[in-house]
């Protein structure tokens, strides 16, 4: 196997260093606890939710189960685009895509909406998190206990992938400048 072939077969890029591998793999993995939680609700099971809330359980499984199964594929595939920042699809189109398979994109085609991702979600977990105790959880119909325990666990983790989104877009514009 040539060296290009292997690095293709890994997906290994110039520049990236093992830590930023680890940062782009939390990144992707930050979104797994809240996208399982709302599976969870999904599919019906008591998460603490009052009666009077939109996520009682009583409303699941039904039709409102498709809209927390929507949300959670695509905030998974939008975690998981976290990676592309890091490996070599994030810099050329795979060579299966049909006309423009193995043609380089311009930096700025992942840098752009990987920092205004970066942005919006610091600022909406920020602000989440900061109004979650002056507001939602003064509703009566919000969980307590246990119910609020798994649902902080499930959501604390986004508080991250901004930041790490931000970290990752600023490696990738420095490795794309320098190496091409």
């Amino acid at each position: 196997m040539t060296a290009n072939a292997l690095a293709h077969a890994s997906d290994t890029v110039p520049g990236v260093s093992p830590r930023l591998r680890r940062i782009a793999g939390l990144a992707s993995l930050t979104v797994l606890p809240s996208c399982v939680w709302r599976l969870v609700v999904a599919a019906g099971v008591p998460m603490g939710w009052g009666p009077g809330s939109d996520l009682h359980h009583a409303y699941y499984p039904g039709r409102e189960s498709l809209v927390l199964i929507f949300v959670s594929v695509l905030q998974e595939c939008l975690g998981l685009l976290s990676l592309g920042l890091v490996q070599r699809w994030g810099e050329e189109l795979p060579h299966w895509v049909p006309w423009v398979g193995g043609r380089r994109f311009h930096p700025l085609v992942a840098v752009v909406p990987a920092a205004l991702g970066a942005i919006a979600l610091t600022g909406i977990t920020v602000l989440g998190a900061s109004t979650w105790n002056e507001a939602n959880a003064a509703n009566p119909d919000a969980p307590t206990g246990p119910g609020l325990w798994i649902f902080n666990l499930s959501y604390v983790p986004l508080l991250l992938w901004g930041p790490l989104l931000g970290i990752l877009a600023v490696a990738y514009w420095r490795r794309r400048r320098i190496h091409g």
